[in-house]
């Protein structure tokens, strides 16, 4: 009995004709062994994508590790000699953190790496597999690509201290322009300086025209470079590549990568599908001379393609909505009446309703009516494209999301408060009591800003409570007008950070939908701007 490959999951039937693809283009199977030596992870811990690593101790008393990652141990074992080329692909479950879950879990990888003398023309031959790769699921995708030159050349021009690149880093991989550019300026840049790094963000779209646009911006030679390697990348392509995307404000993995940088987006499902680029560096650690280039596929995400839509979507038809998560609350009422005018509002009255969902079918929006903490999870997960959220909840909740306006609405502060009296405690750095709704918020605060030990405690209401009967000696909360850290005693003793209402949108869905949600980001930033 002939079996059909429509039978199998979306996942199974990718096996098979990535399969297929990789050793028509002479790539060979790489089988990896599920344990490795500990000591590897150890030694390339700046390569990994998390430091933490499942170990235990082996019968023969080594110490090993339920592998991490492939990309190590094939660099490990392929020793390609002077001018050889090794091309292997894999098919692989590596175990990671789940940030989620709080947890390890397996993930199924499926990919392939080229290396030893990997010249331009075998690189364009590793991106139009990965193009072929995407083309192979039958759905719409979008392929991104950027260069890692480019970023750390303005980086350098503009003479960035080194210790303030993480955070702007933070800032861009969120696509976040206005705290950007506070960052920017707080790091000793000029207004000129911190307009040029702000201006990667603009830096994205079709290849051609973003390469044409990336020139006019370029401050050194090493961003020349860059932008030379992709116009030779987009000739070897030709028509191969039509529809390729540049994002020149690509930040991730630096550690890992040192080149050409790819992404790849399935429609319907909410985080990247494919990540692949040049990884010289960590491939000159076990063969001098030598370069390296690779993707991996994550094929459990595929699965997503086999769930059926959900009933608010199996309403829609055949029309393609974009769904704005809002929060219940003064907060969604006001974004919701800005939006309304910039001619989105609902059929139905919005204040009217014990729906929890409501729509414009002219304009195919979406509304859902969500818990405020709830909003980032929504949008990270793809269950809305859109959301409003408050930035400390957006920032407790670490949610991996594009934080891409500052609406100015529901301005506040956070802060470290309590009596007066623990002013001379914090300035010495002692070992105190923390308590707060916003442990993380705290703990970045008073360990990686300030530097200081302290003890957290991790509370869900009444915070002002904690120092007045001894729970703790200050507190991280959030403070609007201080009256009532007033009437128990209280003062604000440090501020943390500004906090306001921000709009964030799903990195899949960007890439997917990025006209129409930047229209209608345009139409509420007029109304937001008319408000003021």
């Amino acid at each position: 009995m002939e079996i059909e490959l429509k039978s199998f999951t979306p996942a199974e039937q990718a096996t098979f004709r990535l399969r297929a693809l990789y050793e028509g283009a002479g790539y060979r199977k790489y089988r990896a062994s599920r344990f490795e030596e500990y000591a590897l992870y150890q030694e390339y811990q700046r390569f990994l994508p998390d430091s933490q690593v499942i170990t235990f101790t082996d019968l023969d008393g080594k110490l090993r590790a339920i592998k991490p990652d492939v990309t190590l141990s094939i660099a490990k074992t392929a020793q390609p000699a002077a001018g050889e080329c090794k091309r292997f692909y894999y098919n692989e479950e590596v175990c990671r953190p789940s940030r989620e879950s709080h947890t390890f879990q397996t993930i199924h990888q499926m990919g392939l790496e080229s290396m030893g003398a990997v010249d331009a023309d075998e690189q364009a031959a590793v991106v139009r597999l990965a193009l072929q790769s995407l083309a192979a699921l039958d759905v719409p995708t979008v392929l991104e690509v950027s260069h890692m030159g480019y970023l750390t050349g303005l980086l350098d021009a503009l003479n960035v201290p080194a210790e303030a690149r993480a955070r702007l880093l933070d800032f861009l991989r969120a696509k976040n322009a206005h705290e950007l550019r506070t960052a920017a300026l707080d790091a000793g840049l000029d207004d000129t300086a911190a307009a040029a790094l702000t201006g990667l963000l603009d830096l994205h779209g079709p290849l051609g025209a973003t390469l044409t646009k990336a020139r006019a911006a370029c401050l050194c030679d090493a961003q020349r470079s860059a932008l030379d390697e992709l116009q030779a990348l987009q000739n070897a392509l030709g028509e191969d590549g039509r529809g390729t995307q540049l994002d020149l404000s690509m930040a991730d993995e630096m550690e890992y990568y040192n080149g050409l940088v790819f992404t790849g987006y399935v429609a319907g499902i909410p985080r990247a599908v494919l990540k692949g680029g040049r990884y010289d560096y960590l491939m000159q650690r076990f063969t001098p001379g030598a370069n390296a280039i690779g993707f991996a596929m994550y094929l459990d995400e595929l699965e997503r393609l086999a769930a059926p839509l959900p009933p608010v979507q199996q309403q829609g038809g055949e029309k393609t909505w974009l769904n704005i998560a809002l929060p219940k609350g003064r907060l969604g009422n006001k974004a919701y009446k800005l939006l309304a005018g910039a001619g989105y509002s609902a059929t139905e009255d919005y204040n009217d309703t014990r729906r929890l969902v409501v729509e414009n079918p002219d304009a195919c929006v979406r509304y859902f009516l969500v818990k405020p903490s709830d909003v980032a999870i929504y949008v990270e997960h793809g269950a809305a494209d859109i959301g409003i959220v408050g930035k400390d909840i957006l920032t407790e909740s670490g949610a991996d999301v594009y934080e891409l306006l500052d609406t100015g609405m529901g301005k506040c502060r956070m802060c470290v408060a309590g009596p007066a009296s623990a002013r001379e405690r914090l300035k010495h750095h002692e070992l105190i009591r923390v308590a707060s709704k916003y442990p993380v918020i705290a703990k970045d605060y008073f360990y990686n800003k300030k530097h200081q030990t302290v003890e957290i405690i991790k509370l869900n209401g009444s915070v002002e409570l904690a120092p007045i009967v001894g729970l703790s000696e200050v507190i991280v909360d959030i403070v609007e007008t201080g009256t009532t850290l007033k009437e128990n005693g209280l003062e604000v003793l440090e501020e943390i950070c500004p906090l306001s209402a921000r709009v964030v949108v799903n990195q899949v869905s960007m890439k997917m939908e990025n006209e129409r949600i930047n229209k209608i980001l345009a139409g509420f930033k007029t109304a937001v701007e008319k408000r003021k």
